[in-house]
């Protein structure tokens, strides 16, 4: 057996040829846990209180054993779904037991591990070998972050489905203000249609409801800097402070669009396409960042750039080490930041 695809996935589902095991994991966790109900439901049937088994990651491998060898009720097969599954809070032996289990999941089952809010990391030795163990003896199936053109046309449908119109251009508005997490997206979709009621859904719309995320909100105020508009920066900062985002936090987006920036500048010099480093950085799903720091960095040369991370560094270590306001500390990377992109060299 090997990894499959979502859309395979929901195929066995479908046509009910379905694996013994099944693992379903990665960021995108709402369509993960649509899936996992899916399966969950498709073989649950009229007795699911017998066939559909479920349990957290505070089970014991003892209760999850028991009920993945039992027999179903009035059906060829059951479910044995268990959510979150830590290994990394499990003893090696607790491990080991479950890796038997798996490879021995009599055909009367199908063992359904998924992790609905749980994250991990896949190149780690013990979930290597889960997925590896997964993958012999049935599939895999990562959940990714869908890109934007996904989430553009899911936005689409969504106003479509609710009687409502929207742009690709108003579509990517709201991607950009809300982020790329799907049930954040549509929370989002639902205040706008039913503000609009079964009208277009428009920019002054989106303009108003839509709360930006902090991500959002930096790269506003990175744009402002880069154009040298002081007055942009520092009303970004104010807003950013009221809403009681964390310095440190506000500093490390700030630090990866200057990032993304050196990134496509430095791809720019060696002759390679500006979007040239999604083949090396972690822009699974975002490399519209990619574009922002491509049209930020024109107003930028490579010198300007570098010396701007040095002052971000900076910051960050004074932030970290220092008694010092936070707010006085961010105020004055702001000031030396503008300075910078106005050509001027901070000593």
């Amino acid at each position: 057996m090997a990894a499959i695809s979502e859309g395979a996935f929901k195929k066995q589902i479908e046509g009910g040829a379905l694996k013994n095991v099944y693992l379903l994991y990665g960021s995108e966790k709402y369509m993960l846990v649509r899936a996992a109900k899916k399966l969950m439901k498709s073989l649950g049937g009229a007795f699911s209180e017998f066939n559909l088994n479920e349990f957290t990651h505070e089970a014991s491998l003892e209760s999850i054993v028991d009920s993945a060898v039992a027999l179903p009720l009035m059906a060829e097969r059951k479910c044995t779904a268990v959510a979150d599954f830590n290994l990394d809070d499990k003893k090696q032996d607790e491990i080991n037991k479950l890796t038997e289990l798996i490879e021995s999941v009599p055909d009367t089952t199908v063992l359904l591990l998924y992790f609905p809010t749980l994250s991990f990391d896949a190149k780690k030795a013990k979930w290597k070998n889960l997925i590896k163990a997964v993958d012999k003896a049935g599939a895999a199936v990562e959940f990714k972050q869908r890109e934007r053109g996904e989430l553009i046309s899911l936005l689409i449908k969504s106003a479509e489905k609710a009687g409502c119109t929207l742009s690709r251009q108003n579509a990517g508005t709201i991607a950009e203000y809300a982020g790329s997490d799907i049930k954040a997206l549509l929370n989002e979709m639902a205040k706008l249609c039913a503000f609009a009621g079964g009208c277009e859904i428009t920019a002054q719309m989106i303009e108003t409801l839509v709360p930006k995320s902090l991500e959002t909100t930096v790269f506003i105020l990175s744009d402002a800097i880069v154009q040298g508009n002081y007055e942009k920066a520092y009303s970004c900062m104010n807003l950013l402070f009221n809403s009681g985002e964390e310095p440190v936090a506000v500093l490390s987006v700030l630090a990866s669009a200057y990032i993304d920036m050196f990134r496509v500048k430095t791809a720019a010099l060696s002759g390679l396409p500006y979007n040239a480093p999604q083949s090396y950085g972690d822009y699974g799903g975002r490399a519209f960042r990619l574009d922002k720091a491509n049209r930020s960095a024109r107003g930028l040369s490579i010198e300007q750039i570098k010396q701007s991370i040095d002052v971000l560094s900076a910051a960050d270590m004074s932030l970290k080490s220092s008694r010092m306001a936070s707010r006085l500390t961010l105020d004055g990377l702001i000031g030396k930041l503008l300075m910078i992109s106005g050509g001027e060299r901070i000593a």
